[in-house]
């Protein structure tokens, strides 16, 4: 089934990387939809795979580092209609806060480019206020499992 004017969403996983309490990762999208914008690793769920080991997969192909998943951030619909206003691409995006565990990054499948960002310095390179919410919350994830300790 093609990506384009699907007859169906397709169920997409983008990943929150952090590496401790200061950096994320962002990659910079070699293909549409976006592209050519900063956003987060991902991509489509895979017949047989868990939402973590997308998660998972979809960062070491698009970046080469290994995470573990921690939980589930929100769900985002990603839906993109053509001039004629017919849907172009629907994604249904499960966001996921996975912790970096090693390696660095590279721009490898789907990614033009990759680079660890400040909380703060991610909110003001991501265009799409969806991903900056998505990138508020796990940073209040990550603030409140590092005061628990």
């Amino acid at each position: 089934m093609s990506r384009t004017y699907p007859q169906r969403p397709w169920v997409g996983v983008g990943v929150v990387v952090a590496r401790g309490t200061a950096d994320v990762l962002l990659i910079l999208r070699a293909n549409p939809p976006n592209l050519g914008q900063w956003t987060l690793p991902g991509g489509v769920q895979d017949l047989g795979e868990t939402v973590f080991q997308t998660a998972v997969r979809e960062v070491r192909e698009e970046t080469g580092l290994t995470v573990v998943p921690r939980g589930i951030i929100t769900v985002v619909d990603s839906i993109h209609h053509d001039d004629a206003g017919h849907v172009e691409y629907h994604y249904t995006l499960v966001e996921v806060l996975a912790a970096w565990l090693e390696g660095e990054p590279a721009a490898l499948d789907d990614a033009a480019a990759v680079r660890w960002a400040g909380w703060d310095e991610a909110l003001a390179l991501v265009e799409w206020e969806e991903t900056r919410r998505v990138l508020r919350l796990s940073r209040a994830m990550v603030d409140a499992w590092s005061a628990a300790g």
